[in-house]
Protein backbone atom coordinates (compact mmCIF):
# COMPACT_ATOMS: atom_id res chain seq x y z
CA UNK A 1 0.00 0.00 0.00
CA UNK A 2 1.38 3.34 -0.89
CA UNK A 3 0.87 6.34 1.29
CA UNK A 4 0.48 9.27 -1.05
CA UNK A 5 1.72 12.30 0.82
CA UNK A 6 -0.18 15.61 -0.13
CA UNK A 7 1.85 18.49 -0.71
CA UNK A 8 0.07 22.07 -0.20
CA UNK A 9 1.76 25.32 -2.04
CA UNK A 10 0.69 28.59 -0.25
CA UNK A 11 1.14 31.53 -2.93
CA UNK A 12 1.24 35.02 -1.63
CA UNK A 13 -3.11 35.99 -2.34
CA UNK A 14 -3.81 33.46 -0.45
CA UNK A 15 -4.37 35.51 3.04
CA UNK A 16 -5.40 38.81 3.93
CA UNK A 17 -5.45 41.25 6.53
CA UNK A 18 -8.80 40.97 8.20
CA UNK A 19 -8.74 44.96 8.63
CA UNK A 20 -9.69 44.64 5.47
CA UNK A 21 -13.03 43.14 5.53
CA UNK A 22 -16.14 44.10 7.03
CA UNK A 23 -16.61 41.75 9.56
CA UNK A 24 -19.88 42.12 11.85
CA UNK A 25 -18.50 41.45 15.27
CA UNK A 26 -21.01 41.88 18.41
CA UNK A 27 -20.73 45.14 20.24
CA UNK A 28 -20.75 44.71 24.04
CA UNK A 29 -22.84 47.62 25.50
CA UNK A 30 -21.50 49.28 29.06
CA UNK A 31 -24.16 48.50 31.92
CA UNK A 32 -25.90 51.36 33.12
CA UNK A 33 -27.65 52.00 36.30
CA UNK A 34 -31.25 51.95 36.03
CA UNK A 35 -31.84 55.31 36.69
CA UNK A 36 -29.54 56.41 34.50
CA UNK A 37 -30.85 54.79 31.55
CA UNK A 38 -34.31 56.54 32.85
CA UNK A 39 -32.88 59.67 32.12
CA UNK A 40 -31.22 58.78 29.30
CA UNK A 41 -34.75 57.64 27.86
CA UNK A 42 -36.27 60.68 29.46
CA UNK A 43 -33.94 63.07 27.60
CA UNK A 44 -34.48 62.09 24.76
CA UNK A 45 -38.18 62.93 24.78
CA UNK A 46 -38.14 66.36 22.86
CA UNK A 47 -41.78 66.36 24.49
CA UNK A 48 -41.26 65.87 27.88
CA UNK A 49 -37.98 68.08 28.07
CA UNK A 50 -40.37 70.95 26.60
CA UNK A 51 -42.85 70.14 29.19
CA UNK A 52 -40.58 70.40 32.04
CA UNK A 53 -38.53 73.61 30.74
CA UNK A 54 -42.35 75.47 30.03
CA UNK A 55 -42.83 73.88 33.53
CA UNK A 56 -39.77 75.70 34.87
CA UNK A 57 -40.32 78.92 33.22
CA UNK A 58 -43.37 79.23 34.74
CA UNK A 59 -42.92 78.10 38.57
CA UNK A 60 -39.91 81.34 37.50
CA UNK A 61 -42.55 83.47 36.37
CA UNK A 62 -45.02 82.90 39.21
CA UNK A 63 -42.08 83.70 41.75
CA UNK A 64 -41.33 86.88 39.89
CA UNK A 65 -43.93 88.24 38.11
CA UNK A 66 -46.24 89.90 40.61
CA UNK A 67 -42.93 91.83 40.91
CA UNK A 68 -41.84 92.90 37.86
CA UNK A 69 -44.74 95.73 36.66
CA UNK A 70 -44.81 97.74 40.08
CA UNK A 71 -48.51 96.95 40.92
CA UNK A 72 -50.32 95.08 42.95
CA UNK A 73 -52.34 91.94 42.50
CA UNK A 74 -55.22 93.57 44.87
CA UNK A 75 -54.38 97.48 43.58
CA UNK A 76 -57.06 99.33 42.24
CA UNK A 77 -57.23 102.74 39.98
CA UNK A 78 -60.55 103.25 38.88
CA UNK A 79 -59.37 105.75 36.39
CA UNK A 80 -56.95 103.29 34.31
CA UNK A 81 -59.87 100.39 34.12
CA UNK A 82 -60.36 98.03 30.99
CA UNK A 83 -56.56 99.79 29.63
CA UNK A 84 -55.75 97.03 26.44
CA UNK A 85 -51.91 95.79 26.77
CA UNK A 86 -49.38 98.20 26.17
CA UNK A 87 -45.43 96.44 26.40
CA UNK A 88 -42.36 99.19 26.49
CA UNK A 89 -40.57 98.98 22.97
CA UNK A 90 -43.36 97.06 21.11
CA UNK A 91 -45.56 99.55 20.98
CA UNK A 92 -43.29 101.96 18.92
CA UNK A 93 -43.35 99.06 16.36
CA UNK A 94 -47.48 99.07 16.50
CA UNK A 95 -47.96 95.60 18.12
CA UNK A 96 -49.07 96.67 21.81
CA UNK A 97 -49.57 99.94 22.01
CA UNK A 98 -52.57 100.07 23.81
CA UNK A 99 -55.02 100.31 21.38
CA UNK A 100 -57.85 98.09 20.89
CA UNK A 101 -60.95 97.23 18.53
CA UNK A 102 -64.07 97.23 19.83
CA UNK A 103 -67.22 96.17 18.33
CA UNK A 104 -70.25 98.10 18.89
CA UNK A 105 -73.69 98.64 17.72
CA UNK A 106 -72.56 100.68 15.12
CA UNK A 107 -69.60 98.91 13.74
CA UNK A 108 -65.71 98.34 14.61
CA UNK A 109 -63.83 101.54 16.49
CA UNK A 110 -60.16 101.68 17.29
CA UNK A 111 -59.93 102.62 20.90
CA UNK A 112 -56.59 103.77 22.55
CA UNK A 113 -57.29 105.11 26.42
CA UNK A 114 -54.48 105.56 26.91
CA UNK A 115 -54.29 108.42 24.57
CA UNK A 116 -57.78 109.89 25.49
CA UNK A 117 -56.73 109.63 29.40
CA UNK A 118 -52.93 111.38 28.45
CA UNK A 119 -51.37 108.47 30.36
CA UNK A 120 -47.93 108.11 28.29
CA UNK A 121 -45.66 106.88 31.16
CA UNK A 122 -48.20 104.41 32.01
CA UNK A 123 -47.83 100.29 31.03
CA UNK A 124 -50.14 97.39 31.65
CA UNK A 125 -48.64 94.45 29.82
CA UNK A 126 -51.71 92.54 29.98
CA UNK A 127 -53.82 95.51 30.18
CA UNK A 128 -56.32 96.10 32.79
CA UNK A 129 -59.61 94.74 34.60
CA UNK A 130 -62.82 96.52 34.71
CA UNK A 131 -61.32 97.84 38.16
CA UNK A 132 -58.17 99.17 37.15
CA UNK A 133 -56.10 96.46 38.47
CA UNK A 134 -53.22 94.81 36.31
CA UNK A 135 -54.00 91.57 34.98
CA UNK A 136 -50.34 90.62 34.55
CA UNK A 137 -49.55 90.57 38.41
CA UNK A 138 -53.07 88.70 38.94
CA UNK A 139 -52.50 86.53 36.16
CA UNK A 140 -48.88 85.15 37.71
CA UNK A 141 -50.17 85.96 41.55
CA UNK A 142 -53.28 83.50 40.76
CA UNK A 143 -50.71 80.97 38.79
CA UNK A 144 -49.16 80.52 42.62
CA UNK A 145 -52.31 79.04 42.96
CA UNK A 146 -52.44 76.55 40.22
CA UNK A 147 -49.21 75.79 41.52
CA UNK A 148 -50.32 75.42 45.17
CA UNK A 149 -53.00 72.57 44.18
CA UNK A 150 -50.60 70.76 41.85
CA UNK A 151 -48.13 70.26 45.01
CA UNK A 152 -51.00 69.24 47.46
CA UNK A 153 -52.34 66.76 44.61
CA UNK A 154 -48.59 65.35 44.85
CA UNK A 155 -48.67 65.38 48.42
CA UNK A 156 -51.98 63.71 48.64
CA UNK A 157 -51.50 61.09 46.46
CA UNK A 158 -47.60 60.71 47.45
CA UNK A 159 -48.45 60.11 51.09
CA UNK A 160 -52.20 58.77 51.28
CA UNK A 161 -53.01 57.31 48.03
CA UNK A 162 -50.05 55.26 47.75
CA UNK A 163 -49.95 53.95 51.13
CA UNK A 164 -53.76 53.31 51.24
CA UNK A 165 -53.26 51.20 47.95
CA UNK A 166 -49.99 49.58 49.44
CA UNK A 167 -51.82 48.27 52.22
CA UNK A 168 -54.78 47.36 50.53
CA UNK A 169 -53.05 45.11 48.27
CA UNK A 170 -50.02 43.73 50.31
CA UNK A 171 -53.07 41.91 53.08
CA UNK A 172 -55.79 41.32 51.03
CA UNK A 173 -58.92 39.42 52.78
CA UNK A 174 -61.43 41.53 54.52
CA UNK A 175 -59.03 44.29 54.91
CA UNK A 176 -58.56 44.84 51.51
CA UNK A 177 -62.62 44.74 50.93
CA UNK A 178 -63.45 47.12 53.27
CA UNK A 179 -60.80 49.73 52.34
CA UNK A 180 -62.22 49.19 48.78
CA UNK A 181 -65.60 49.36 49.33
CA UNK A 182 -64.84 52.98 51.92
CA UNK A 183 -62.89 54.78 48.48
CA UNK A 184 -65.40 53.41 46.46
CA UNK A 185 -68.38 55.30 48.14
CA UNK A 186 -66.35 57.88 48.99
CA UNK A 187 -66.05 58.48 44.80
CA UNK A 188 -69.21 58.38 44.41
CA UNK A 189 -69.72 62.04 46.02
CA UNK A 190 -68.76 64.93 43.56
CA UNK A 191 -66.15 66.87 44.22
CA UNK A 192 -68.85 69.84 43.64
CA UNK A 193 -71.10 68.38 46.19
CA UNK A 194 -67.92 68.11 48.66
CA UNK A 195 -66.71 71.47 48.09
CA UNK A 196 -70.37 72.94 48.32
CA UNK A 197 -71.25 71.23 51.89
CA UNK A 198 -67.31 72.40 52.95
CA UNK A 199 -68.57 75.85 52.06
CA UNK A 200 -71.53 76.02 54.43
CA UNK A 201 -68.90 74.44 57.29
CA UNK A 202 -65.69 76.65 56.27
CA UNK A 203 -65.38 79.77 55.42
CA UNK A 204 -64.67 80.23 51.71
CA UNK A 205 -61.16 80.21 51.00
CA UNK A 206 -57.97 78.25 49.78
CA UNK A 207 -58.10 75.84 52.63
CA UNK A 208 -61.31 74.53 51.94
CA UNK A 209 -60.23 74.18 48.10
CA UNK A 210 -57.09 72.07 49.27
CA UNK A 211 -59.79 69.88 51.67
CA UNK A 212 -61.87 69.12 49.47
CA UNK A 213 -59.08 67.95 46.86
CA UNK A 214 -57.96 66.23 49.39
CA UNK A 215 -61.01 64.21 50.47
CA UNK A 216 -61.47 62.64 47.05
CA UNK A 217 -58.19 63.79 44.86
CA UNK A 218 -55.75 60.50 46.62
CA UNK A 219 -58.24 57.52 45.09
CA UNK A 220 -57.26 57.04 41.62
CA UNK A 221 -53.18 56.60 42.97
CA UNK A 222 -54.77 54.20 45.46
CA UNK A 223 -56.01 51.93 42.75
CA UNK A 224 -52.79 52.13 40.81
CA UNK A 225 -50.67 51.14 44.03
CA UNK A 226 -52.84 48.45 44.99
CA UNK A 227 -52.80 47.23 40.97
CA UNK A 228 -48.78 46.94 40.81
CA UNK A 229 -48.59 44.97 44.84
CA UNK A 230 -51.24 42.67 44.01
CA UNK A 231 -48.80 41.62 41.18
CA UNK A 232 -45.76 41.51 42.69
CA UNK A 233 -46.83 40.29 46.25
CA UNK A 234 -46.37 37.03 45.25
CA UNK A 235 -43.02 37.54 43.28
CA UNK A 236 -40.24 35.06 44.38
CA UNK A 237 -38.16 37.88 45.73
CA UNK A 238 -41.16 38.73 47.97
CA UNK A 239 -41.09 35.33 49.40
CA UNK A 240 -37.35 35.58 50.06
CA UNK A 241 -37.82 38.58 52.17
CA UNK A 242 -40.35 36.74 54.19
CA UNK A 243 -38.78 33.79 54.74
CA UNK A 244 -35.72 35.97 56.09
CA UNK A 245 -37.95 37.04 58.62
CA UNK A 246 -38.97 40.70 57.81
CA UNK A 247 -42.02 42.33 58.56
CA UNK A 248 -45.01 43.17 56.86
CA UNK A 249 -44.49 46.93 56.16
CA UNK A 250 -40.47 46.31 55.77
CA UNK A 251 -41.61 44.43 53.01
CA UNK A 252 -44.11 46.53 51.88
CA UNK A 253 -41.83 50.11 51.68
CA UNK A 254 -38.38 48.45 51.29
CA UNK A 255 -39.50 45.83 48.95
CA UNK A 256 -42.34 46.70 46.99
CA UNK A 257 -42.34 50.37 46.80
CA UNK A 258 -39.06 50.74 45.38
CA UNK A 259 -40.14 48.24 42.21
CA UNK A 260 -43.16 50.44 41.44
CA UNK A 261 -42.55 54.21 41.93
CA UNK A 262 -42.01 54.54 38.68
CA UNK A 263 -45.86 53.87 38.27
CA UNK A 264 -46.27 55.93 41.26
CA UNK A 265 -44.44 58.95 39.84
CA UNK A 266 -45.99 58.85 36.34
CA UNK A 267 -49.74 58.49 37.89
CA UNK A 268 -49.01 61.82 40.30
CA UNK A 269 -48.07 63.46 37.12
CA UNK A 270 -50.98 62.57 35.65
CA UNK A 271 -53.36 63.80 38.41
CA UNK A 272 -51.75 67.10 38.44
CA UNK A 273 -53.72 68.81 35.25
CA UNK A 274 -57.37 66.86 36.61
CA UNK A 275 -56.23 68.56 40.14
CA UNK A 276 -55.43 72.65 38.35
CA UNK A 277 -58.34 72.02 36.51
CA UNK A 278 -60.80 71.24 39.45
CA UNK A 279 -59.54 74.20 40.84
CA UNK A 280 -60.22 75.96 37.92
CA UNK A 281 -63.51 75.00 37.23
CA UNK A 282 -64.51 75.40 41.19
CA UNK A 283 -63.35 79.10 40.85
CA UNK A 284 -64.97 79.80 37.55
CA UNK A 285 -68.45 79.07 39.24
CA UNK A 286 -67.97 81.14 42.20
CA UNK A 287 -66.48 78.25 44.92
CA UNK A 288 -62.87 79.31 44.69
CA UNK A 289 -61.12 81.96 46.76
CA UNK A 290 -62.28 84.80 47.79
CA UNK A 291 -61.88 88.53 46.37
CA UNK A 292 -59.21 89.61 46.11
CA UNK A 293 -57.03 86.97 45.90
CA UNK A 294 -57.01 85.73 42.41
CA UNK A 295 -56.52 82.53 40.54
CA UNK A 296 -56.69 81.48 36.92
CA UNK A 297 -59.97 80.03 37.41
CA UNK A 298 -61.45 83.49 38.88
CA UNK A 299 -59.70 85.60 36.19
CA UNK A 300 -61.23 84.08 33.71
CA UNK A 301 -64.75 84.03 35.17
CA UNK A 302 -64.38 87.15 35.72
CA UNK A 303 -62.96 88.17 32.11
CA UNK A 304 -66.06 86.10 30.79
CA UNK A 305 -68.21 88.97 31.73
CA UNK A 306 -66.19 91.31 29.56
CA UNK A 307 -65.15 89.09 26.48
CA UNK A 308 -67.96 90.95 23.96
CA UNK A 309 -65.82 94.25 24.94
CA UNK A 310 -62.30 93.27 25.80
CA UNK A 311 -61.23 90.08 24.68
CA UNK A 312 -57.72 90.57 25.78
CA UNK A 313 -58.66 90.28 29.46
CA UNK A 314 -59.55 86.32 28.96
CA UNK A 315 -56.35 85.42 26.70
CA UNK A 316 -53.64 85.75 28.95
CA UNK A 317 -55.21 83.28 32.19
CA UNK A 318 -56.58 81.31 29.80
CA UNK A 319 -53.21 80.71 27.52
CA UNK A 320 -51.23 80.42 31.31
CA UNK A 321 -53.61 77.72 32.08
CA UNK A 322 -53.18 76.06 29.20
CA UNK A 323 -49.37 75.92 29.24
CA UNK A 324 -49.08 74.63 32.61
CA UNK A 325 -51.87 71.59 31.72
CA UNK A 326 -50.39 71.04 28.68
CA UNK A 327 -46.91 70.93 30.08
CA UNK A 328 -47.52 68.46 32.99
CA UNK A 329 -49.61 66.51 30.84
CA UNK A 330 -45.94 66.04 27.99
CA UNK A 331 -44.18 65.47 30.92
CA UNK A 332 -46.44 62.49 32.31
CA UNK A 333 -45.75 61.42 29.12
CA UNK A 334 -42.22 61.19 29.48
CA UNK A 335 -41.45 59.68 32.28
CA UNK A 336 -44.12 56.80 31.02
CA UNK A 337 -41.90 56.22 28.47
CA UNK A 338 -38.83 56.32 30.67
CA UNK A 339 -39.92 54.36 33.58
CA UNK A 340 -42.20 51.32 31.22
CA UNK A 341 -39.50 49.34 29.31
CA UNK A 342 -42.33 48.08 27.38
CA UNK A 343 -42.61 51.75 25.96
CA UNK A 344 -39.29 52.22 25.08
CA UNK A 345 -38.43 52.17 20.85
CA UNK A 346 -36.75 48.87 20.17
Amino acid sequence: MNNTENTYEFLPNDFELASDKNIQIDKVYEAKPHWKDVLDTFIQNKGAIVGLIAIILVVIMAIIGPHLSGYTYDGQIIAEQNLAPRVPGLEKLGVFDGSETMHTSTGKVENNNYVKLGLDDTYYWFGSDVLGRDIFTRVWAGTRISLYIALVAVIVDMCFGMSYGLISGYFGGALDNGMQRFAEILNGIPTLVIVTLLMLVLKPGLATITLALAITGWIGMSRIARAQVLKLKEQEFILASKTLGARDFYVIFKEILPNIFGQLIIMSMFSIPNAIFTEAFLAFIGLGVPAPLASLGSLISDAFKSFTTHPYMIISPVIVLAVIMLSFNMLADGLRDAFDPKMKEM
